[in-house]
């Protein structure tokens, strides 16, 4: 068996045994010994592919060889099923030569040629490759630096890369899947499928459905528009991280990465064909939070999609000045390319985008919440800051207007990590051992971390991470615990229409992240309204407990009046745009649950004339 490098790859059974510690080894080491492997896939989209052929196909693209790898493709995590519920197709499935590690069409066609491209077993390989890269990428020590569970039971998402005819694609809890939809455009058939900013945005979808599946319990614009921008952040930031793709970009920006439209444009074929327009959506925006008060998901969405293109933007810059000081100092100092100071500026742009999910609370995330847990994740590991990196990003949140000028406390200099005074001890390995342990850590101190008494606390996730620096140096673990309750209230008035006088409930609740010395890293929380005490922090904390109900109850009114709330019709094609409403109301046990849609698509607009819509309104 030949290797990438025409030397002798290494036997099946030795890379089984490597296998287990790739994460240790270099990239270039595990394309070496086989635990990479080559996939050719668009760089964007088949549009980007014709009008710039030097950003057309990627065919250096490597994906993580794991040993069940099988047919479909399938591996660990993925499946694919290739069936068009518009006609009853169903599609061979490509085949996997274990020996050859590569993938083969039917007749044993390449689908790394040209020809192989144009058959419907390239489109299995390229979604599955896609998003087996992109997992990786989340789950290594410069994202999240632990495995990512779904937000469903089973460990295999479905990939439905033909799943039939329609402008959409979209990520769905209840079937276990992404479903990417085709359709005739002004320049012939569009895939959406073959569109890596649309594949991983819905994957984004899926991963933050994972991180935080009590997000889709909420009817906060806010947290619908963060599951948007975490799509498109997806998008972003894997396209950033392709070596070719980079090397495109600096040539058509110039160095200059705000005018680099390549790579912020996303779903380019997908937007000129439906929207006519050059992209779908787009992280060159200059939007605030004034601008977004009664905007949909999607439009609100690019508030943060722009603030966290701006903060890359600005890490750049700060490297090219730095790199322009050091020349003035020294004339014959040795200075870094372009491209490699993109490449350190993605780095960093993932540590500081990615590392913090892990900060955010578990139910009803804000933009601001997530501004906050970013400067955390940045005063962690980089504490002295000489760059002034924090100062940069503390700006462009302000700008925004997602923080303002009164949070600049959070640029003062206070000690990293402290202690939370706690009435019971519990040892760090203690908390992280199960969900059980991490209960009575909670139970037994609920009053220091305002938690009532009588709430029914429910352990939502316990977590161990073990994350890098930008330098590649590993931070202290991170165990990561979130914890919510639900508060029972009811709806009274006539502003709640057909739900007057029913009972419902709201989430509470926390994330606390301590490190593997029981100092405390971050903790996030949703206060509920009952009385805690008569200390200052505890009147705080049910003030702010009532101010989430009077929201929710005014949010939950407007959604209401607008229609925007109803029950699904099934449709025997998948979940057609016309047949999905923005937000939906179920009944267990009693209490109603309002939320979103458990499903997101690509050009869902929820504040648009609602007439004709064939989903129902309960009643």
């Amino acid at each position: 068996m030949v290797g990438k490098t025409g030397e002798r790859a290494l036997s099946l059974a030795t890379r089984k045994r490597l296998y287990a510690t790739r994460r240790t080894l270099p990239l270039s080491v595990q394309s070496e010994t086989g635990l990479r492997f080559n996939v050719h896939v668009y760089f964007k989209d088949p549009l980007v592919a014709k009008n710039n052929p030097a950003a057309a196909i990627d065919t250096e693209f490597e994906v993580p060889w794991e040993p069940g790898i099988g047919d479909g493709p399938t591996s660990a995590r993925f499946a694919v099923v290739d069936f068009d519920a518009s006609s009853g197709a169903l599609q061979k499935p490509a085949r996997w030569d274990a020996g050859k590690s590569t993938f083969f069409g039917p007749n044993d066609v390449d689908l790394n040629t040209a020809r192989g491209r144009k058959l419907a077993q390239f489109r299995q390989v390229s979604v599955w490759a896609t998003v087996q890269h992109t997992l990786d990428f989340f789950e290594g020590g410069f994202g999240l630096g632990r495995r990512i569970e779904w937000g469903f039971a089973g460990n295999r998402l479905l990939l439905i890369p033909t799943a039939g005819y329609g402008e959409n694609a979209y990520y769905d809890r209840a079937s276990k899947s992404l479903q990417f939809y085709w359709f005739v455009g002004p320049s012939g058939r569009v895939n959406t499928c073959e569109s890596s900013d649309i594949v991983n945005h819905e994957f984004g979808h899926a991963v933050l459905d994972g991180l935080r599946p009590h997000y889709f319990e909420s009817v906060l614009t806010q947290t619908a528009a963060f599951h948007e921008f975490m799509g498109d952040l997806t998008a972003l930031l894997m396209a950033f991280r392709n070596n070719a793709f980079r090397k495109a970009v600096v040539a058509q920006s110039k160095g200059d990465l705000a005018g680099a439209d390549l790579l912020a444009s996303l779903a380019t074929q997908f937007g000129d064909a439906v929207s006519d327009q050059p992209y779908l959506r787009s992280a060159l925006n200059k939007k605030t939070m004034a601008d977004i008060a009664t905007a949909n998901a999607h439009t609100a969405s690019e508030v943060m999609t722009g603030a966290i293109f701006d903060v890359m933007v600005g890490l750049l810059n700060k490297r090219k000045e730095r790199q322009t000081k050091r020349k003035a100092k020294n004339p014959s100092a040795r200075l870094e390319s372009l491209e490699r100071l993109f490449w350190y500026t993605i780095q960093h742009m993932q540590m500081c985008a990615i590392q913090p999910l892990d900060f955010l609370p578990p139910c009803d995330v804000t933009f601001r919440d997530y501004a906050l847990a970013v400067m955390r994740a940045e005063q962690i590991t980089n504490p002295v800051d000489v760059e002034g990196f924090r100062q940069l990003m503390f700006d462009v949140f302000v700008k925004r207007g997602i923080l303002d000028a009164s949070d600049r406390v959070l640029l003062e200099p206070v000690p990293i990590f402290n202690r939370k005074p706690l009435g019971v001890f519990h040892g760090i390995d203690d908390i992280a051992a199960s969900r059980g342990s991490a209960y009575r850590f909670l139970d037994d101190n609920r009053a220091d971390l305002f938690i009532p008494a009588t709430a029914d606390l429910v352990v939502a996730d316990i977590a161990r991470a073990r994350k890098f620096t930008t330098e590649g140096r590993q931070q202290a673990d991170q165990i990561v615990l979130q914890y919510i309750w639900r508060e029972e209230v009811t709806l009274s008035g006539v502003r709640f229409a057909q739900f007057d006088g029913e009972r419902t409930a709201m989430l509470c609740g926390g994330t606390i992240v301590l490190d593997q010395n029981g100092n405390l890293i971050h903790w996030a929380r949703k206060p509920g309204t009952q009385a805690l005490g008569a200390s200052s922090q505890e009147k705080e904390e049910t003030r702010l407990g009532l101010a989430r109900r009077a929201e929710f109850f005014d949010v939950l009114a407007q959604r209401i009046k607008l229609g925007l709330i109803g029950e699904q019709l099934p449709s025997p094609l998948g979940l057609l745009p016309r047949a999905m409403p923005p937000f939906e109301v179920t009944r267990k046990d009693g209490l109603l649950s309002f939320g979103l849609s458990p499903h997101f698509t690509l050009n869902h607009q929820d504040d648009q004339e609602l007439g004709g819509r064939q989903w129902q309104i309960s009643s």
